[in-house]
């Protein structure tokens, strides 16, 4: 039986009062056009979940950070004893923090792997250039957010993550010193700085969902890419997102969270480092110092290079490089499934990620410093180089005439009587 592509639309909600406030102020119209109705390839596999998946996470994370804020004191002497009083004395107050931390692992996670997928499919290219690039704002965002988080409890690593981070920015020429000194609001890491860390820690989720709100809007402008990288052609092409996909999303939401439901319970502090249940020492320098795991390949290129500048601009060149893809990469075709050569070399990426985030781990000694400078050389000469030669040379496979021929096959001329 075919599934029907363009359902009639509802006459909206049947509650009187329901339907007075939205003839005013037409919230459900908007929810049933964008959210229910809203026509999505029909193609759509389940790596197009963890975009759900990470504003579900979004939600969960401001949610448990709001009520840890009202428990926390963002003070040099009292942090780390509050937030002790939170895991042994507030109602639940390990259960809220646990989720907190091992949340912000899942959550890069899960746009890690969001990233790969449009990456992998060509989801940056012509017309969502615009939604790419607002991804790569979140992506920002997430990690300034995520930084400042990790100084918040008042840890060993916590305070030698921030002096070291925040030192980069004396690499700046004139203004460096400068930018360190607001950062710090003194001459060292100390009170004022977790002031300010807890304070842009607190306001930059909001700001992280007003540009998912602009992500969703470029989204909905042209419609999600798809596995086989070719626009919808017309009504047999689509489905309605409800209930195809909200169930699809919905059996990924149940997998993920029986995954995050095994670090909460059983592995809390799998993702962390045992230094940050010490409390901060100025005075006792740890003897290796990382960042959490989610930073530690960006981590591996700066300390790749011997200048210090130049591993700062390419520290922050690795993020910055994803805002050019959709014009470093000249193939026409989109989707990897029709592009031999790049489906195999799109995979070296993560591996190439997976080892700079194991360089990243270790001190910096030995084999460890020639192995972090070839990943970070092919990081760059993945993007530079290696995309925009094979764009050129590469010969693409021929692509479907449409999404609807792809899934269901060539539709057969009906025979003669068929169907009377």
């Amino acid at each position: 039986m075919a599934v029907p592509s363009h359902p009639a639309p509802s006459a909206g909600p049947r509650n009187r009062i329901l339907r007075w406030i939205d003839y005013r102020l037409p919230f459900w119209e908007v929810v049933q056009h964008d959210f229910m109705e809203y026509p999505a390839p029909r193609n759509l596999n389940y790596w197009w979940n963890f975009g759900s998946l990470a504003g579900i996470i979004l939600v969960i994370m401001i949610a448990t950070g709001v009520v840890l804020a009202m428990h926390y004191q963002p003070n040099a002497d009292l942090a780390f004893d509050s937030v002790e009083r939170i895991m042994r004395d507030v109602n639940y107050g390990w259960l809220l923090r646990y989720i907190h931390a091992n949340g912000a692992s899942m959550f890069f996670l899960i746009v890690y792997i969001h990233l790969f997928r449009g990456l992998y499919y060509g989801s940056y290219k012509y017309p969502r250039e615009l939604l790419w690039m607002l991804g790569v704002v979140i992506l920002l965002l997430m990690m300034a957010t995520a930084f400042m988080g990790y100084v918040l409890p008042w840890g060993q690593m916590s305070y030698w993550a921030a002096t070291v981070i925040t030192n980069l920015f004396s690499a700046i020429p004139v203004v460096g010193n400068d930018i360190v000194t607001l950062l710090w609001g003194g001459f060292t890491v100390g009170n004022p700085t977790l002031n300010r860390f807890f304070s842009l820690h607190y306001l930059l989720p909001f700001v992280i969902v007003a540009v998912v709100l602009l992500h969703l809007l470029a989204l909905h402008q042209h419609g999600s890419n798809n596995p086989l990288g070719i626009d919808k052609r017309g009504p047999q092409d689509a489905i309605t997102f409800h209930p195809y996909y909200t169930i699809k999303d919905m059996f990924g939401l149940c997998v993920f969270l029986l995954v995050f439901a095994i670090f909460v319970f059983y592995l809390p502090n799998q993702l962390g480092h045992p230094d940050n249940y010490i409390p901060a020492n100025p005075m006792v320098t740890p003897n290796h110092i990382v960042p959490e795991w989610y930073f530690l390949p960006y981590y591996a290129i700066l300390r790749s290079v011997p200048n210090k500048l130049l591993g700062v601009i390419l520290m922050f060149g690795a993020v910055l490089i994803l805002f050019l893809l959709p014009w470093l990469d000249t193939s026409r075709v989109r989707s990897a499934r029709y592009r031999p050569i790049y489906r195999l070399v799109s995979w070296l990426l993560p591996i190439d990620a997976v080892i700079l985030g194991y360089v990243g781990s270790q001190p910096p000694a030995g084999y460890i410093v020639t192995m972090g400078q070839l990943a970070t050389i092919y990081y760059f000469f993945h993007f530079l180089i290696l995309l925009p030669i094979l764009g050129k040379i590469e010969r693409p496979l021929p692509l479907p005439l449409s999404i609807a021929e792809a899934v269901l096959g060539p539709r057969r001329p009906a025979a003669a009587g068929e169907g009377e």
